[in-house]
C-alpha cells in the first residue's frame, strides 16, 4: 500500500483551502513547502504551532518537511547557511516527520569534477547532524544541482551509504535532465524512500501523471514492493518554479485522479 501525500501549496497559497481540497479528494498527509507563499523555513514558532493546530484538527500529518536546502550555490557561506539546516531539523521534530527533503547544491560555472568533494563534505556534514536528532534527509534529483542525473545521485548515494541519507525520485525532473526515469530507478532503486508524482513530456511540458515520458506508472510498479511509502502529489501543472510550483485547485484534483487511477490500473491499494 502506498500513502498518499501533497505538496498542499499547490492547491493555494491560503491553508484553510489547502485543507478543504486535501479533504475532499482523501488526502491525509503533506509535504510542508509553504503557507501563505512563505516557505516553511520561515516560519515562527507561532505561525508553526498554528499550522500544526490547523492540520491536527483535520486529521493531516506531515510527511516531509519539503525544504529547499542544498538549492544554494555550493560556494556559499556554509556555517551561516547551516542555521537553515539547523532551523529544517527543529520543524521536522515539530511537525513529527522523520524526513527532510533536500538538494546537492547549484554550481554555475564549475564542472562536476571541480565541486565534487564540496558537494560530498556538505552532505556528510549535514548527515552527521541528521543522524543525531534522528531525521532521514531525503535526497532530491533536480535541475542544475550535482545531483541531476541518476549517475550523479547514485554517486552521492553511494557515498553516504547510510540509511539516514535517502533519495526521492522525481519523474519529471529526470525527464527534464534528458534521462527516462525507470532506467535511472535502476540505478538507484535500492536507496529510494519515496516518489515525488510529476510527469512532463521530454521537451518541458509538465502534465498530469501518465500522461508524458516519465514512466510513471513503471516506476510505481517497480515501487510496489516499498509498503507504506509515500507518494507525493506535486503536479506543477500551472507554474514550474526554482522554488516551489503551483497547480491551483482544479488542476490539483485532475493531478490527483490521474495519480489514482494509475494507481488502480497497477492495483496498487493507497490510502
Amino acid at each position: 500500500m502506498f500513502r498518499i501525500s501533497c505538496f498542499a501549496d499547490e492547491i493555494s497559497p491560503d491553508i484553510n483551502e489547502q485543507i478543504n481540497v486535501m479533504k475532499e479528494l482523501g488526502i491525509r498527509f503533506v509535504e510542508l513547502r509553504s503557507v501563505n507563499d512563505k516557505n516553511v523555513l520561515d516560519f515562527t514558532d507561532d505561525e508553526a504551532a498554528a499550522i500544526k493546530r490547523a492540520f491536527d484538527e483535520n486529521g493531516i500529518s506531515v510527511s516531509s518537511i519539503g525544504s529547499p536546502i542544498g538549492k544554494v550555490d555550493i560556494d556559499c557561506d556554509f556555517e551561516k547557511y547551516l542555521e537553515k539546516f539547523y532551523r529544517a531539523i527543529e520543524l521536522a521534530r515539530f511537525f513529527g516527520t522523520r524526513y527532510i527533503r533536500v538538494f546537492s547544491f547549484y554550481h554555475e560555472g564549475k564542472t562536476l569534477e571541480q565541486c565534487r568533494d564540496k558537494v560530498l563534505r556538505r552532505l556528510e556534514i549535514m548527515l552527521g547532524i541528521a543522524k543525531r536528532n534522528g531525521i532521514v534527509l531525503c535526497h532530491e534529483n533536480e535541475a542544475a544541482i550535482y545531483g541531476q542525473n541518476a549517475s550523479e545521485c547514485r554517486d552521492i548515494l553511494c557515498k553516504m551509504n547510510d540509511p539516514s541519507f535517502r533519495a526521492v525520485i522525481d519523474p519529471a525532473n529526470y525527464i527534464l535532465a534528458g534521462e527516462y526515469p525507470f532506467e535511472c530507478l535502476k540505478k538507484t532503486h535500492e536507496f529510494i524512500e519515496y516518489a515525488h508524482i510529476k510527469d512532463a513530456i521530454m521537451g518541458g511540458e509538465i502534465v498530469p501523471a501518465g500522461k508524458g515520458d516519465g514512466q510513471v506508472g513503471q516506476v510505481l510498479d517497480f515501487l510496489r514492493w516499498h509498503d507504506g511509502m509515500f507518494v507525493t502529489l506535486e503536479p506543477h501543472l500551472s507554474l514550474a518554479g526554482s522554488m516551489r510550483g503551483f497547480s491551483g485547485k482544479e488542476q490539483f484534483a485532475i493531478a490527483h485522479s490521474a495519480l489514482t487511477e494509475l494507481l488502480r490500473e497497477l492495483k496498487i491499494e493507497y490510502c
